[in-house]
This record gives structure tokens, C-alpha cells and sequence, in this order.
């Protein structure tokens, strides 16, 4: 029968193949199959002499078989065939397991082209499984010797149970049989960019026959990938403009312009050009939906809080949350310091977290309920069902990429089609910023507030200097004896009980937030809190200081305790894990130094540094590593140790990382749907594709005129991505 990309994998190749690729890679149509592309192409090369075969690489000879023999395997059922073949001077060995079959075609006599990986067993060469093609018996097989060294051969990505040959053998199945493809490029853009048909591009994409071919078709299907994400996104605009939203605009004289006549300083450029904007889009019919963002201390809490007046002009209540009780407790207070004892007693900001006593938080949940509290600040707990608003016109969420997706919906769901604000300190380079959020306004604060004093930044690298472990302490003292206070962050709490693997950076769960970008890259961790903070009190000048420790493992009333002590100058070093990595703002310390550096990601060691310098005290941030030069974990510490610039080590990040980790596990509709895209190399080309949706959509808002379009869109883009792309 003619398939196409929607017919059943069970149909199109047996029930059992369809089980086993469910089970490996959750596919379930052939269209699956097909988008399922090789992740690299080995190339035969050139014929090789069997007596000049290299050792562990992939090679081809011509030969002839020589000797067939069959015998049991000693230590597994079924039989193992072994062929020797020669090219009349040196011999070779191709074993098969459980393939004796093959004994029929592999007659002594034959000839035909062998590839394979070269390997050695009881000093003897040896291909294990090879491809090969044999030679008509009329013919010398020249000319088909030198078709199959150019064929390029796809390797697919694979699992133990199903293997790439596997995948490439029920690629070939399918296309054989496959019908019409519809493509969702339109036929004058195609024609524009010189492109192949869909048709096409997956034919040259699984079964090139010549490497060429492999660059044309992943030129097309790029834009394909391009197009139907952009489509999708450019759709979610279009349906939050259809929504309709409560106008909250700013009144003459109220709490809006009150607040900014009291303010002690002068808005940055920046943050006026993006309070303008946020003012705006509070206006509007429909919901804000708008990205900010900004470096550390760059001014967006202060952005926040003046949208959150804005709305609370109209007797609406915004929400803000954060993603740990310490980072919302510091919103608390911070907020209530900005609007001062005038507007406070008006607002009523009012903290809303799990781990309250239970008399405080039924009292705080009373508050948010009647509609009195319309500032609202908390963690995860503003999510449950028992909290309640009486009108919840806005949801800022602080640091979104800790948050996921349905956690985000949940408190949008609280109100009627509230406006939302998003914000971030970790800047996302414009391509993963169209690519990944492109369904938001996007805004960004680049211009600092004025009487920052800056920060150093220094490597302490002690696979080549072990003795500056030592300096680094003696400096630590030397700026508590200036009347400064220190951070020391460690990648645990306990390095010696750290037996599971690392936590993924950003959580809190024992092993403090670090984990190895490279999987297997960074060794256990040689430091946690338990430990430095037991050696720092043994140190003959550290030890007479005010030391404490903090972490995400401790009671949050404990933790606020000690962050207020901190924050009071009452503690002189700090230890602690990524619990301190957001938004804790200290003036008087001055230095931070990070241990296990290599363990921390570029973005994440950028946050943690902007924790100094940050009042009129110069900042000094040490990066202690042992990871050896020249490797990717030592890459890293340098890159950020180069530059304060959160932009250009959003793009260092990108480059080191890869887009996989940057996006961040929540955008799942996003991820999925990137299958040969890759938001850096083809930048230019994500432009391109979201000016062509927008041009699409606006000439034909529903598809209707470009069926084919909208069929990519329903295959590519399932309900449940357009949910996470709605709510990223």
C-alpha cells in the first residue's frame, strides 16, 4: 500500500518494529520515522589494500571469499559465520553472530566491495558485521566498486536495542513505499531559495548518493524546521491579541506617579524605555505578554514594581514568583523599601511561601484572597489550590528559566487573562530569544545604574599553582579586615556523602545547583559547606572571623535568619551553595570566591559573581578550579573570567554548551521540534522564516490557502508543544 507521514508505524512495518521504536525514541508514524534524520554520514573513501588497513577506522576493500566456515558459540545460542576474503595479497575475517544464512550468498568464488571498522582478534584482521556488495558473477565489479565507495553511508542516531543499520534499513522501507509528501514551503519561496521538494529532501537526506546531495536536503529541511516553529509562534501571538485583557492604565497623581516623584535616583535609560513600554502594553485589549531582560543589578525589580503599580491603580493585584524562599523574602523586603511608609501601608505586600507557620500563611492567604494585599510576592505556594486572588491582573515571574511550564500557566490560570511579565538576568542571545520565547515582547536592560564600583575577576588555577588554595584565603581575610564581607560558594553541601549524579544547574537538592556542562566531564566535587566551612574554622586567620553557612537543605525560617544576619554586617563569610545564586543583594560584600568553579555553568558563574560590587564596594570575584588548561571545564572559568559583558558570554555559553542545555528543559515543545535547526549557525535563516510567517499569516490568518502549511504545523507541532510554546 502507499503510505504516507501519517500512516501508523504498526501499519507501515509490523507491530513489533513499531513497539521497538516507540519504546527507543516515542515514534509513532512514518512521518516520525522520516524526521528521525542520520546524525552523521560515514564516507567509504578510497579502496585500501587489505595489508594497509588502519585499526579502529572505517575502511573498504575489494576481495574475494576464500574460506566459509560456520561453528557454535561457546558462551550464547546461535552460530557465528566467519569469511576469510583476500585481494591477492593480504587476508581478512568478516564475522557474523547469528547470521549463518548469509553462508548462502557468501560463496567461495564470489567478489564484491567489504566496509567495515577495522579491528584485530587472535592477530588476525577482522571486519565484525560489515556491509558489502557483491559483483554480478559476469563482471569484474569495478564500476559498482567505485558507486558504493561514493555512496555515503547514514548513521543514525541509535540505542542498544535498535541500531543505526536498523533505523536506515526501515527509512529505505518506508520511502520505497511512500506517497505524495506535502511541503510546507510555499512554491515561490522554495523557488527563491533554491530548494529541493520535501519529497525529495528526505530521499537525499536518508539514501544520498553522493555527499552533496546531504547539504541540499538539510538546506531545505532546516527551513522547513524554521518555518513551521515561526508559524507556530507567530499563531500564539495572533491568539493572545484575540484575547481580551482589563485596560490598567495609570491615573494622574496616583500610586504610579507618587512613587516615581519619591524615588531617591534617576531611572536608567534603559529602564525608561522599557517602563514606556510595559506602561503600553498595560493598555492594550489583550494580555502583555513581555520578556525582560537584564544583567544583574541592571534595574528590573525596579521595572516590575512600577507595572505592579500600575495595576494596582485600578484595584488589581499583581503576583510575583520566585523560584526559592530566600529570593522572595529579599523581594519582600526590597519592594516594601522602595515604596516607603506613604505607599507600603496601601499596597500591602504580603509574602506567601510554604514553609510559613501555618497561622501566618492561612493569615497572608486571607489577604490575598480579599483582594487587601495587592502585591503579592511568594514561591510555589502562590500555585496551590488554596491560594486564591480577587483580581489578578498581573504574573511577573523572576528568573523564568527555573520555573516550568505548567507552573507558570497554574498562576496565570488564577485570573481573567492577566498581563505578563517575565524576567530574566540571564541573557539569551537574540537567536534563542526568536527562537525559544518568540511568542513575547522582548525588552532588554543594558544600561547599569551609576555608583556601581565593577567587579575583577580572577582564575585561581590549581593544576598548575596549588599554592594560591592558600591565597585565596589569606585575600579573603585581608577584605574582612577592610570591613567587607565574602561569599564562598560550593557546588555541595556535603562533598563526601555526593555519591548520585550531579543535580542540573539551577537546583538545590544536596549537591548544591552545579553539575558538568560535558556529561562525565567534572569529577566529583572536592568541596561542599560541611567541608570548607570545618576548614576555614581551623584557619589561623579565617578561623577568628564570624563564619555561617547556608543552604537549600535548611528550614526557610533559618535561612531568611541568616540572610537578614548577612545582609545586617553581623556575619563576615558566608558559605554556601547556589542558594545565594539570584537576587540576594549585600552592598558591603565585596568579594566572592567560588570553589569547583569548573562545575558551575558560563551563565550561572556570571549570576553568582554579580553578588558583589553591587553597592560603592569594588567587587573581586576568584574562580577556583583544578580542571587542567585547555579543557572545556577550564574554557569556561576563563571565558567568564574575560568579561562582565552577560551578552557575549550568552554566546560563548551557546557555543560551549550547545543549544540543547541552553534552552532548558521546560521549552519542550521547542526542543522536540529542533531536529536539524541550530539557533546560532542559522540565525539568518530564523530571520528569514519568521518574516515569512508573519507575511503568511497576515495575507491568510487561518492557513487556509496554504494546506500544506498548516498539515506541517498539526504533525510537527502537537497540542502539547503548542501548550509549552504558549506558556514559555
Amino acid at each position: 500500500m502507499s503510505l504516507t507521514l501519517d500512516t501508523p508505524l504498526s501499519d507501515a512495518l509490523g507491530d513489533k518494529v513499531a513497539t521497538r521504536l516507540s519504546k527507543a525514541f516515542g515514534m509513532s508514524t512514518v512521518g516520525d520515522l522520516l524526521a528521525h534524520y542520520p546524525r552523521r554520514y560515514a564516507i567509504r573513501g578510497e579502496l585500501t589494500p587489505i595489508g594497509g588497513l588502519p585499526i579502529g577506522e572505517l575502511a573498504t576493500v575489494v576481495a574475494e571469499v576464500r574460506k566459509v566456515s560456520t561453528r557454535q558459540m561457546r558462551n550464547r545460542p546461535g552460530g557465528m559465520l566467519e569469511v576469510v576474503i583476500s585481494d591477492g595479497e593480504g587476508e581478512l575475517t568478516l564475522t557474523f553472530f547469528g547470521q549463518a544464512w548469509r553462508a548462502a550468498e557468501l560463496r567461495t568464488g564470489r567478489r564484491g566491495v567489504f566496509s567495515g571498522k577495522v579491528g584485530v582478534f587472535n592477530e588476525r584482521l577482522q571486519f565484525s558485521h560489515p556491509d558489502y556488495q557483491l559483483f554480478d558473477d559476469d563482471t569484474d565489479g569495478s564500476a559498482e566498486a567505485d558507486e558504493m565507495v561514493r555512496t555515503p553511508i547514514p548513521i543514525y542516531p541509535a540505542t542498544a536495542q535498535v541500531a543505526s543499520w536498523a533505523i536506515a534499513g526501515w527509512a529505505s522501507d518506508v520511502l520505497d513505499r511512500l506517497g505524495d509528501v506535502p511541503d510546507p514551503v510555499p512554491a515561490e519561496l522554495r523557488e527563491r531559495r533554491s530548494l529541493l521538494t520535501a519529497r525529495q529532501a528526505l530521499e537525499w537526506i536518508h539514501r544520498p548518493e553522493e555527499s552533496p546531495q546531504i547539504d541540499a536536503a538539510r538546506n531545505t529541511l532546516r527551513l522547513h524546521e524554521a518555518l513551521v516553529l515561526q508559524t507556530a509562534l507567530a499563531q500564539q501571538r495572533q491568539a493572545v491579541r484575540r484575547m481580551s485583557a482589563i485596560r490598567r492604565p495609570a491615573a494622574p497623581g496616583g500610586l504610579l506617579e507618587r512613587f516615581d516623584e519619591a524615588l531617591p535616583f534617576e531611572r536608567t535609560p534603559d529602564q525608561i524605555t522599557v517602563g514606556e513600554a510595559i506602561a503600553h502594553d498595560l493598555t492594550a485589549d489583550w494580555p502583555m505578554n513581555r520578556l525582560v531582560q537584564g544583567e544583574v543589578g541592571s534595574g528590573k525589580t525596579l521595572v516590575a514594581l512600577r507595572a505592579m503599580l500600575q495595576v494596582a491603580e485600578s484595584g488589581g493585584q499583581a503576583a510575583l514568583i520566585a523560584p526559592t524562599e530566600v529570593l522572595a523574602g529579599q523581594h519582600l523586603r526590597s519592594m516594601t523599601r522602595m515604596l516607603g511608609p506613604q505607599l507600603a501601608p496601601e499596597l500591602m505586600p504580603t509574602l506567601l511561601t510554604g514553609q510559613m507557620p501555618a497561622a501566618d500563611r492561612r493569615k497572608a492567604a486571607l489577604r490575598v484572597a480579599s483582594g487587601q494585599a495587592r502585591i503579592v510576592i511568594g514561591t510555589h505556594a502562590l500555585l496551590s489550590e488554596g491560594t486564591t486572588f480577587a483580581d489578578l491582573g498581573l504574573v511577573v515571574v523572576d528568573e523564568q528559566h527555573r520555573f516550568g511550564v505548567e507552573q507558570r500557566e497554574t498562576l496565570r490560570a488564577k485570573g481573567t487573562s492577566p498581563h505578563a511579565l517575565v524576567l530574566t538576568a540571564t541573557p539569551i542571545p537574540r537567536t534563542v530569544a526568536m527562537t525559544v520565547f518568540g511568542d513575547l515582547d522582548v525588552s532588554t536592560i543594558r544600561t547599569m545604574p551609576a555608583g556601581r564600583a565593577g567587579i575583577q575577576s580572577f582564575v585561581a588555577p590549581l593544576a598548575e599553582k596549588p599554592a594560591w588554595f592558600g591565597r585565596v584565603w589569606e585575600r579573603t581575610a585581608e577584605e574582612v579586615e577592610k570591613g567587607h564581607q565574602v561569599f564562598v560558594v560550593c557546588s555541595a553541601i556535603d562533598a563526601e556523602k555526593e555519591t548520585k549524579a550531579p543535580a542540573r544547574p539551577g537546583s538545590d537538592d544536596g549537591t548544591g545547583g552545579a553539575a558538568p556542562i560535558v556529561p562525565g566531564e567534572a569529577p566529583k566535587p572536592h568541596w561542599g559547606v560541611v567541608q570548607v566551612a570545618d576548614m576555614l574554622k581551623r584557619h589561623p586567620r579565617v578561623g577568628q572571623l564570624r563564619i555561617a553557612t547556608l543552604h537549600g537543605k535548611m528550614p526557610a525560617d533559618e535561612k531568611d535568619a541568616i540572610m537578614q544576619s548577612f545582609a545586617r554586617g553581623e556575619i563576615d563569610v558566608l558559605v554556601a551553595t547556589t542558594v545565594i545564586e539570584v537576587g540576594v543583594d549585600v552592598p558591603n560584600a565585596s568579594t566572592i570566591v567560588i570553589l569547583d568553579a569548573d562545575r558551575f555553568g558560563v551563565s550561572q558563574l556570571h549570576q553568582l559573581r554579580g553578588r558583589v560590587g553591587r553597592g560603592g564596594v569594588p567587587g573581586l570575584c576568584l574562580l577556583v578550579t583544578e580542571a587542567e588548561a585547555e579543557s572545556v571545564a577550564r574554557e569556561r572559568v576563563e571565558a567568564v573570567a574575560s568579561t562582565l559583558d552577560g551578552f557575549e558570554l550568552a554566546e560563548i555559553d551557546l557555543e560551549l554548551r550547545g543549544e540543547g542545555d541552553v534552552l532548558g528543559d521546560a521549552q519542550s515543545g521547542v526542543r522536540s521540534s529542533l531536529r536539524l535547526l541550530r539557533v546560532v549557525k542559522d540565525a539568518s535563516l530564523i530571520a528569514l522564516a519568521r518574516s515569512e510567517a508573519e507575511r503568511i499569516l497576515e495575507a491568510d490568518p487561518d492557513l487556509s490557502g496554504h494546506p500544506e502549511l498548516a498539515e506541517a504545523l498539526a504533525r510537527r507541532v502537537t497540542q502539547e508543544e503548542r501548550a509549552a510554546l504558549s506558556k514559555s
